[in-house]
């Protein structure tokens, strides 16, 4: 059998469910010049009997090993991988059905040597769920440096939704972090390079996040620990933009206290947080067109300034 033109790596991390989901719509796929390599990271809740499930349908294989983290997982598949370029998605994903036709199509016309592309809300996802990825892709939040179009060829692909050729991989070693913007610190380091890494806006994924509040706050306080982590490898990748959502969150946890010592100046600053939640309400249902995910879109977007600004000053402090 010739080797695939695409390689399809999956780190999976006790999701045998969520890992089903990605698989199935890796079927419905219209291009199938493609192999996916499952890899199980140590996990309690193993997925062996999801991938006996597919592999009469698709060309797949299934790996599993000790607990290192999502970084050297996928490592691990690119060892293991024998297609031109080398793709990564993050387990709760799902890829609607023409993503690898769009990529194809985007790489026989753009010379590009690494890629990412956007995520969104699926309207199978709950109300949270969509909210969730409302604010992560929205310009109105620290999502807005994902992955507009403005941004295409100043791109730092995430691994949710991220491939490379194979000589990317091979002159960068892959991943270096184990987790925590493990996938930008590799984006730093093949733009470094010299390769030409871009966005493919058409190319995106519904991506699932978190299922609760407190785990979605988990998640994006690791971002803003890995932002700083990135910092102290690449110095000059830490931006005023980066420390936006510490300034959200000192902000909003000042304004008692400045009631207390000049309420004139909390009342506007009450008042500029107020606007702010209606434009974020009334874009989240012009996306979604579901009131309820607008609804809870509102303390989403909280969670993730404070998660993320948490995540950033905590780590910041460390030596």
């Amino acid at each position: 059998m010739s080797n695939p033109k695409y390689s399809v790596i999956i780190p999976v991390y006790n999701r045998p469910d969520e890992l089903r989901e990605l698989l199935e719509s890796l079927v419905k796929q219209s291009y199938t010049d493609f192999e996916v390599l499952v890899v199980e990271d140590g996990s309690t809740k193993r997925s062996e009997d999801v991938y006996e499930q597919f592999v009469q349908r698709l060309r797949i294989q299934y790996y599993s090993k000790p607990n290192t983290g999502p970084g050297p997982s996928r490592n691990f598949g690119f060892e293991h991988a024998s297609g031109q370029y080398l793709v990564v998605f993050d387990s709760d994903c799902i890829l609607p059905p023409e993503y690898f036709s769009v990529v194809d199509n985007a790489l026989a016309s753009r010379a590009l040597d690494a890629w990412g592309g956007p995520d969104r809300g699926h309207e199978s996802f709950s109300s949270l769920q969509r909210a969730m990825a409302y604010t992560m892709s929205s310009v109105l939040t620290t999502g807005g440096i994902r992955g507009g179009k403005n941004q295409a060829d100043n791109f730092q692909p995430r691994s949710f939704n991220m491939g490379m050729s194979r000589k990317v991989w091979e002159q960068t070693g892959g991943f270096r972090f184990h987790r925590l913007a493990e996938d930008i610190e590799l984006s730093i380091r093949m733009r470094n390079a010299g390769f030409k890494v871009g966005l493919i806006p058409e190319a995106f994924v519904y991506h699932k996040r978190r299922t609760e509040l407190t785990e979605f706050f988990r998640q994006v306080e690791g971002f803003g620990r890995g932002r700083v982590r990135v910092g102290r490898v690449h110095p000059t990748e830490i931006k005023p933009i980066h420390w936006f959502p510490s300034f959200v969150f000192v902000a909003f946890v000042a304004l008692p206290f400045i009631t207390v010592l000049y309420r004139p100046l909390a009342m506007l600053g009450y008042s500029l947080f107020f606007i702010y939640w209606l434009a974020i309400f009334i874009d989240c249902l012009r996306v979604t067109k579901s009131a309820t995910a607008a609804f809870l879109s509102v303390p989403a977007a909280m969670v993730q300034f404070v998660g993320y600004g948490w995540g950033f000053l905590s780590e910041m402090t460390k030596r």
